[in-house]
């Protein structure tokens, strides 16, 4: 066998389809493989080659075939030309259609060209066009998806079957389609997960529900998403379109049934259909009802009319000369401004608000409809268009729904957005310490059980009813992901209308992802408010009670307890903040606002008035417009390219790892290393386990209190003498690659829908090129550099300072000294600092620090101190600065913090301030 033969046959046993988070990739590397072997076998060799290459090439296609069947390109028709050319030995006729369908699978040009359909090859097979529409053939094109039509087993009726749906296309369709049929609920199943052009399922009455397919991965795939019931049930049509609900909720599902249709479109499991049809008798009907589901995701009403309002020649006689981009491209010096940007930018500038605008504060047309679409498309009950980024949705919820006196339990270690939005409510934060990753210089995230006891000992003091709402990042900047569903059920057990905040600026995709999808704010609602109508849930609940009793909060065994609220009690408040900039193809700073609250109407007016005091009355028209455009691309594609971003990240976790040389420098840093065992009892230490199925996967995201997004790399460079800062640099100066956030010694390597396999190929030859640098010099320099670069790398690796804890605030800010809560009045700290009298400052080291903490006075921080690396406020307003704390400033090498001028030093508030505050607070 040639080289290209073995490298051929190597692909396909290497490759298997477990190794695949989606089997949509694994298929495209086998066509890959098959093409290799046909050009083999058309190049010629000898007769034993020969055989070894056909025998390879016929494993191959009976891989493809069970997956082939689920996609309509090549389709039947090109399929039996590729078994026929092997069969009958046409190396050469078979190798360039191998090639035309790869290449076509490839670049996806089947979605657009006719030609690819045909088996005729004539022409020399054509190269990719993969240019963008501005240097390609343009965007004059009809969108092309699939429809999953689940039909009886009979096969021979397939084709006609097929054919009917063909001859129903229109000229005047905006869309145009293609039919996959399958037989079975399994290979339904199968389908939804394994094709990505799946756009709608018509779900016709008498299919089976065992599917045809043996071969144990396609069965690993589709297990986890097998309704236990289903199988039993007589409505396989809806409790298959509820099943794949849970999948893909964006898809269209139609029901044709010749059973009592208004049986169906009014009951409960109507709910996962979106139009019910009796019996085949409106075949017309079905094919309007696809192109208008999809006409309903497409349309994007506030960049729809952006368009048209471009289009229009309108006279601006308000504030805003760049509008229409006359000062621009008649300037004599910024013409080049026009010339980079192009003109469409400035025809759709505009202050105005009519026209087909609408308004951003208080939407009534094509902003409100888009509002509306995106909340159903993250699964919220409504939300908000945010244009100057999450840090200024954080404030909004926070003062829509805080006042004074309310107390609110947060991590620390938040955005500072969260900070500064409880100082402008006035609220009372309760700070809670995540989980430290000190060896990272980094925290993790917020456990449960700490939650629990500040919500307890809130109880036991009797202020349980001022605790307002809970805030936690998911995922964290780093990657954790909290069990969302878990962590508001308990917290409901003791607190039932307590409000959740989930800030998930970096999390925005994980709602078209059926494995995150249980973990988003929004996911973890719908779960909570179908769980509290279960009947199977209130028997569960009664069992507790009995067991459990009242909440008791001098019980300690409730903190190690899984506790169940109450469902006749329970208030499902829950509002998620996108950074839709951050996950999704938004202009920078276009953030969302999704809010599943039962009781929005009680807070509605409150909500409206924080929206209009942080929302400009000038907001960018285009970063409106691209939240807009970023939902219907979700929509219609956000699972395909979520899926391919995982499967991505979790690629280049493999390659960082494995490498030989790179991994003696450089490390992607795991979920066991990420996450305590005591978080992962499921046992789950990498994506790439042996031996653990996608089963095991789901039961981990189910039960795991903590999971890793394994699109946030953590590399670790400290074995290569960088910190943080310094590789960042590097990565930036000499490699033009762009990293995010650092770490004492680690910098965030963030994998979005925007990455590809040539982004994954210009890191790891960075990553190899400076490890050979790093191996050059170490062997160039001697034995006084080997010493060098080992103490460099204990420095960053072994002697890392201790994270400190947040301390408590200065009794000055406290309702009681003697409360176990930590609760402070952060906003009357932060407002003192204001008066300059109020305020010392003393340099770190000088030694009236060391002095003050060991005989006192207190030295209390009069600003939020926020060092970048790791970007958390080590001090808040009105906290008690510990040892703790000043050792690890000592320690920090980094060049930015925020609050902290060198220069002056640690500004504080003065012994005397404080005694004079705390006598003006009486009873404080």
């Amino acid at each position: 066998m040639n080289e290209s033969g073995k490298r051929a046959q190597g692909a396909t046993h290497e490759s298997s389809i477990r190794e695949f988070l989606s089997a949509a990739d694994a298929r495209v590397e086998r066509w890959r493989a098959l093409n290799r072997l046909t050009k083999a076998l058309a190049a010629g060799q000898d007769a034993a080659a020969q055989e070894r290459n056909a025998n390879a090439a016929r494993a191959l296609l009976a891989e493809l075939a069970p997956v082939e069947e689920l996609n309509a390109y090549p389709g039947p028709h090109l399929m039996s030309v590729v078994r026929e050319r092997l069969q009958g030995s046409d190396w050469t006729g078979l190798a360039r259609l191998v090639q035309r369908i790869g290449m076509a699978l490839l670049s996806n040009s089947y979605r657009d060209d006719a030609s690819e359909w045909n088996a005729d090859d004539d022409e020399e097979p054509r190269t990719l066009d993969v240019l963008p529409p501005a240097l390609g053939r343009g965007q004059s094109r009809k969108p092309y998806f699939e429809v999953l039509i689940v039909a009886a087993a009979d096969r021979g009726g397939w084709p006609a079957l097929r054919d009917t749906f063909r001859k129903l296309r229109r000229e005047q369709d905006a869309f145009v389609y293609e039919p996959v049929i399958v037989g079975s609920f399994e290979d339904a199943v199968l389908a939804t997960i394994v094709n990505y052009n799946l756009q709608s399922v018509v779900i016709v009455d008498g299919f089976g529900y065992k599917s045809q397919y043996s071969s144990p991965a396609l069965r690993e795939i589709i297990a986890p998403f097998l309704p236990d019931d289903a199988s039993q049930t007589a409505e396989l049509g809806t409790a298959l379109a509820r099943a794949l609900r849970v999948i893909r909720p964006e898809l269209d599902a139609f029901v044709v049934t010749d059973r009592d249709v208004a049986e169906i479109a009014g009951s409960d499991d109507g709910a996962a259909v979106r139009r019910v049809f009796y019996g085949t008798e409106e075949p017309m009907e079905i094919h309007l009802a696809i192109q208008d589901g999809i006409k309903d995701r497409y349309e994007t009403p506030y960049f729809d009319n952006l368009q048209k309002y471009a289009a229009r020649p309108i006279g601006t006689f308000h504030a805003l000369p760049i509008a229409r981009g006359k000062s621009i491209f008649k300037s004599n010096w910024i013409r080049d401004m026009g010339e980079f940007y192009g003109t469409n930018l400035f025809l759709a500038e505009s202050c105005a608000t009519t026209g087909g605008l609408d308004s951003l504060l208080e939407p009534t047309g094509n902003i409100k409809v888009a509002q509306d679409k995106a909340a159903r498309a993250l699964g919220g009950d409504r939300s908000f268009f945010v244009t100057n980024g999450t840090s200024t949705s954080n404030k909004i919820v926070h003062q829509a729904l805080l006042k004074p006196g309310d107390i609110v339990l947060i991590d620390r270690d938040c955005h500072k957005s969260h900070h500064y939005g409880l100082v402008l409510a006035g609220a009372q934060p309760l700070y809670i310490d995540a989980f430290p990753l000190t060896q990272y210089s980094m925290y993790g995230s917020l456990a449960i059980r700490p939650i629990k006891e500040a919500l307890l000992q809130l109880k036991a003091e009797g202020k349980l009813d001022r605790a307002k709402m809970l805030v936690l990042t998911n995922c964290t900047f780093d990657g954790h992901v909290a069990n969302v569903e878990r962590t508001m059920l308990e917290c409901l057990a003791i607190k039932p209308d307590l409000i959740f905040l989930w800030d998930e600026a970096w999390f925005g995709y994980a709602r078209f992802s059926p494995f995150l999808r249980g973990r988003t704010g929004m996911g973890g609602a719908a779960k909570i408010r179908a769980m509290m109508r279960d009947p199977a849930y209130r028997k569960q609940y009664e069992a507790f009670r009995k067991s459990v009793g009242e909440i008791d909060p001098k019980n300690r065994k409730l903190l190690d307890t899984p506790l169940l609220p109450d469902p006749d009690k329970v208030r499902v408040r829950v509002y998620e903040t996108d950074s839709v900039h951050k996950s999704m193809s938004s202009l920078r700073q276009g953030s969302i606002i999704v809010v599943a609250d039962q009781d929005f109407a009680a807070s509605e007016a409150a909500f409206k008035e924080a929206f209009f005091t942080h929302t400009s009355t000038s907001p960018n028209l285009q970063i409106i417009a691209s939240i807009d455009v970023a939902r219907r691309q979700m929509e219609l594609e956000g699972y395909e390219l979520v899926q391919k971003m995982i499967q991505l990240a979790i690629e280049m976790r493999r390659d960082i790892n494995a490498h030989p040389l790179i991994s003696k420098y450089f490390h992607a840093a795991t979920p066991a290393e990420m996450i305590p065992a005591e978080y992962r009892k499921s046992g789950f230490a990498d994506y790439g386990m042996a031996g653990r199925t996608i089963a095991d996967t789901m039961r981990t995201l189910r039960e795991d209190e903590f999971f890793l997004d394994p699109t946030r790399i953590t590399l670790l460079c400290g074995n290569a003498g960088y910190d943080g800062s310094q590789f960042k640099s590097l990565l930036a100066a000499d490699y033009d690659i762009q990293i995010n956030k650092t770490s004492r010694n680690s910098v965030l390597v963030q994998v979005n829908i925007n990455n590809t396999r040539s982004d994954h190929a210009h890191l790891l030859k960075s990553l190899a090129d400076i490890s050979r640098q790093i191996e050059s010099r170490l062997a160039a320099g001697g034995e006084s550099e080997r010493a060098a670069f080992a103490a460099r790398v204990k420095s960053l690796v072994e002697d890392v300072p201790e994270l400190p804890n947040f301390s408590r605030f200065h009794d000055a800010f406290r309702d009681s000294a003697k409360s176990a809560t930590a609760e402070g009045h952060m906003r009357e700290a932060y407002y003192m600092a204001y008066d300059a009298a109020s305020c010392e400052y003393i340099k770190l080291n000088d030694k009236a620090i060391d002095e003050r903490l060991k005989k006192g006075p207190e030295l209390v921080s009069a600003k939020f101190v926020i060092p970048y690396p790791p970007g958390f406020p080590i001090m808040v307003p009105g906290q008690v600065v510990t040892p703790e704390t000043i050792a690890f400033m000592r320690k920090l090498d980094v060049k930015e913090i925020h609050g902290f001028n060198a220069t002056k030093g640690l500004e504080l508030l003065k012994p005397e301030a404080l005694a004079s505050h705390r006598g003006k607070s009486g009873a404080r």
